[in-house]
Formats: structure tokens, C-alpha cells, sequence
């Protein structure tokens, strides 16, 4: 496995994101009780990602969310099969505003390693344009690079799915689109509502929202970044859990069949405990 598909999990695993809300909690079968909307939690989960029946990539995330905003970290690196073959693992962080409303984020920014490459980006949203601090500097921001244009009115990729959980929680669906931009790359993601299934994994089980979200490259790649064809073909699959009532969703399982075989990301563990003064 190259570093470049390894890089493809990865990304998966950011935009995955945190697709929680305030009053996120597990299942009855976790033993975690449902939580109102209006009480501050810290939401810590675990995904594995697998290529056929091999391990390749381990997700862990520490969430806080309460009404006056959130904040949150996230942490993927390599392992299984993939470790072998790539030292490879990305930090990243997002605090923002928001509570039942739209979450606004404030400052994204991750850590990417690469062997003994590392690059910091970090994207501040004082106004309505992301702008982005990185170290060392891209050599390139793309072709073509990311205009003022495409930098206004976007989200980053943890925020992407807080703003999913939110039009669910309002019965809105699994449907329109996220403005994304992650500090060099401005993409969107298409969503599209397909139905129930039954899902289960480690950390849960039930029915779950089935939902496509298709990738649509904008700006900020540079050629040899640019997905392919095949890549694009087919949409991110999201089974979304109802983790408290209809009141918070949580993605228990991601798919995508673009790359080298497929991708599955799945929840293996999850914790949640009230916060004091929320």
C-alpha cells in the first residue's frame, strides 16, 4: 500500500470527522443513557479502518460540546497492514461556536507525518474568508489555487458533519451540501438521503440513516493530487446512528469503494460523561 492510498484513509478519516452533536450518547446496549440536548458532554470514540479484511488505520477522537460551542480533537494514524508499509499519522483540532444552531468554526488546524516530514496548517475563521497559516509552505497551492471566493462561507472537515448531525436533528435529511476547505483543498460534498439499514459494529447496533455523500474537487489540487475518475465514480457511504432518540447522530460506519479496493471505517468504542457547568 503506497503512501498516497494510505494518505486516501486518512482524509476519510477527517472528513468522517466528528459527526456528533450536543447530547451525543451510546446505545442502551452500550450502557450509556441518552442525554438531553441542553447538557454539556465529553464524547470520546474509536474507529478502525480496513481494506477488504485487513487493518489499516486506527481513528481516535475527544469531543466537547455543549450550547455556547465546541471543541474537539481527533488523532489517525497507521496500523495493521498499512503500518508496514508507511509511517503516516495526522493530528487535528477544531473549536467553534454553535449549539443548536449552525456550528461556525473559529480555528481548524492539523499536524501531518509523513516519516520525518511534518507540515502544520491552520485555518482561522475571523470572517467570512478561511485563511490559512502553514509550516513549511506548500510548494504549490494548487491549479488553480483556492480563490478568496472559494474561501468564503466554508467549514472545515471536522465541522462538515457537526453541520450534518444538526440538519438531521432538524429532519432536514441527509441532503444539499457542505462548503469545505481544509487549508489548501476546497471541495464539496454532495449529500443525498438513501434510506434505513441495519447496521452493526463493536460499539453499536440498530438501524441506521443510509447516506451518499459524493466529492466534488473544486479547487487547490495540484494535478498529480487531483482524485481520479475512479475515485470520484462512487460516493462516501454513511450509515448514521440515532445515538440519543432522534435528537443526535453519531456515524458508526463509512464505505467508499473509490482507490484500491475499498475502504471501511467503523466505531469500535465510545464513551460519553457529562460535563459540570454545562
Amino acid at each position: 500500500m503506497s503512501t498516497r492510498e494510505f494518505c486516501l484513509v486518512a482524509g476519510i478519516g477527517l472528513s468522517l470527522g466528528l459527526g456528533l452533536a450536543t447530547g451525543a450518547a451510546g446505545s442502551d446496549e452500550a450502557g450509556l443513557a441518552p442525554r438531553s440536548a441542553s447538557e454539556a458532554v465529553r464524547v470520546s470514540a474509536r474507529y478502525a479502518s480496513s481494506v477488504l479484511f485487513f487493518k489499516v488505520g486506527e481513528i481516535t477522537l475527544d469531543a466537547r460540546f455543549g450550547d455556547a460551542g465546541y471543541a474537539a480533537e481527533s488523532y489517525i494514524e497507521a496500523a495493521g497492514l498499512a503500518a508496514l508499509f508507511t509511517d503516516f499519522d495526522i493530528r487535528a483540532e477544531v473549536s467553534g461556536q454553535g449549539g443548536n444552531g449552525a456550528r461556525e468554526p473559529a480555528v481548524y488546524q492539523h499536524v501531518e507525518r509523513t516519516g520525518s516530514k511534518v507540515r502544520s496548517v491552520r485555518v482561522e475563521f475571523a470572517d467570512d474568508v478561511a485563511r490559512s497559516n502553514v509550516e513549511p509552505p506548500f510548494g504549490s497551492w494548487g491549479v488553480p489555487p483556492a480563490s478568496a471566493s472559494d474561501r468564503t462561507d466554508v467549514i472545515d472537515p471536522m465541522t462538515a458533519f457537526f453541520e450534518l448531525s444538526r440538519r438531521l436533528e432538524g429532519g432536514e435529511g441527509c441532503d444539499g451540501r457542505l462548503a469545505v476547505f481544509d487549508g489548501k483543498a476546497r471541495y464539496d460534498l454532495r449529500l443525498e438521503t438513501v434510506g434505513t439499514d441495519r447496521v452493526r459494529t463493536r460499539a453499536w447496533r440498530g438501524e441506521a440513516l443510509l447516506c451518499h455523500a459524493w466529492y466534488e474537487p473544486i479547487s487547490g489540487y495540484d494535478p498529480e493530487d487531483y482524485p481520479s475518475e475512479s475515485e470520484l465514480r462512487h460516493p462516501l457511504v454513511l450509515w448514521l446512528a440515532p445515538i440519543a432518540g432522534e435528537s443526535a447522530y453519531l456515524p458508526v460506519r463509512l464505505h467508499t469503494r473509490a482507490g484500491f479496493g475499498g475502504v471501511t471505517i467503523e466505531l469500535t468504542g465510545l464513551a460519553v460523561e457529562p460535563l459540570a457547568g454545562g
